[in-house]
């Protein structure tokens, strides 16, 4: 592993490995030393620097000049290593590349077409919300959080009806590659094969329902607003982006209602809420917890140099608990916090571009089941699905109480 750059002995250094099997489950101890130790510090296990206190975290994914993504979200530096797919036009590119085809996906999810999808998307919701409160007790993840995402977004995209699942398990490779090279990604390449050609085969032009975002895209190329190669990668960005996340940021929104009953109490006298308590879940328990970028140059955050070339892990989750910037209320779930500036869907021109339906998708779910639901608790031990980039949840038993 590359050490470039690291060479000051004046930088706060932790040994942790933040890719490891402990951090990754129970983040937040990590995250408080972190923190703590200084505004930039360096973790030589991976030869890299970090950063988790809200302040630097957040300038930083502003600061798209100094700290680049063109060179990779994730650990490899795509100027010294080979990247394992093409490069996202989104994630993985600065402007002015990034701005075309930011503002073709712009067109596409729009306010206008995300107002449109709030009618089809509501019904399926509310039914769902009534199979549920029906059942007494369910799985917050396999018979929600991964039920609810996976009707309604793959049909807003037009992607093929048969092979769906596979969204999921690419999703798990996706976000696991931006980790080290350990046991999660080997995992996940393992079944990596048949799900890789599936997304290739569903991104192609003939794959698409007219009218879907899809079809959308290649159109823009029609009208050379990007061009017929850029298409089937925006394509594919528009499905890493819009399952993994939503499904995640679901899930944890379930699991810390589940763990606060009486913030789930608060939320059914106000069902209104929704989309403010996804905001705080968003907030508490970020579903995406790092992404990484690349200094251009020779930079200094908070008087700390950091050489070009460098590696700098920025830790969202963490930045989101910060009790510099949220004070006290940071380690806590409450949803009548104001968590608007959380950076949980990141910050700046690489803002993700599927938030406004991830929003609708979680809102719209969980006012269904606030207005049905009086209570809710936890109804046996959860487990975590362990990922070197999000962090959520296999399994979470649910006991409810109907309204």
């Amino acid at each position: 592993m590359s050490t470039h750059g690291l060479t000051g002995t004046d930088v706060p250094t932790l040994d942790d490995d933040p890719f490891g099997h402990r951090i990754l489950t129970d983040p937040y101890d990590f995250h408080a030393r972190l923190r703590d130790a200084g505004p930039v510090v360096r973790l030589p296990r991976y030869g890299v620097y970090a950063m988790g206190r809200y302040e630097h975290v957040h300038a930083s994914l502003q600061d798209w000049k100094t700290f680049v993504s063109s060179r990779g979200a994730g650990l490899t530096d795509f100027k010294r290593e080979k990247p394992w797919r093409p490069p996202s036009l989104l994630l993985e590119a600065d402007p002015p590349d990034h701005t075309v085809v930011r503002q073709a996906m712009g067109s596409v999810i729009s306010p206008r077409t995300v107002r449109e999808l709030k009618p089809v998307f509501r019904p399926k919701a509310e039914a769902l919300a009534d199979r549920l409160v029906e059942r007494g007790a369910f799985d917050a993840v396999t018979d929600l959080a991964e039920v609810y995402p996976l009707q309604v977004f793959p049909d807003a995209v037009g992607l093929p009806q048969e092979g769906r699942d596979a969204l999921l398990r690419y999703g798990a490779l996706a976000f696991n590659a931006f980790g080290p090279h350990n046991d999660l990604l080997d995992a996940a390449l393992a079944t990596a094969g048949p799900v890789q050609q599936w997304i290739a085969d569903s991104c192609r032009r003939e794959s698409l329902a007219p009218g879907g975002f899809g079809a959308r895209l290649w159109e823009a190329a029609d009208r050379g607003e990007i061009s017929h190669e850029q298409a089937p990668l925006l394509v594919r960005s528009l499905l890493s982006a819009g399952v993994d996340t939503t499904v995640y940021g679901i899930t944890n929104m379930m699991y810390a209602f589940a763990s606060h009953p009486e913030q789930w109490e608060r939320l059914h006298r106000a069902p209104s809420r929704a989309k403010f308590a996804f905001d705080e879940a968003l907030r508490f328990e970020s579903p995406v917890q790092t992404f990484f970028r690349t200094t251009a140059y020779d930079t200094e955050v908070a008087g700390v140099p950091i050489p070009e070339g460098s590696k700098v892990l920025l830790f969202l989750g963490s930045a989101n608990r910060d009790p510099r910037h949220w004070g006290e209320a940071g380690d806590r779930f409450d949803i009548a916090h104001r968590a608007a500036g959380h950076v949980a869907f990141g910050m700046g021109v690489h803002q993700c571009v599927g938030q406004p339906i991830a929003r609708l998708e979680a809102e719209l779910v969980l006012s269904a089941l606030a207005e049905r639901i009086r209570g809710i608790e936890l109804d046996g031990v959860p487990r975590p699905k362990l990922n070197n980039t999000i962090k959520g949840w296999a399994s979470i038993p649910v006991r409810v109480t109907p309204a």
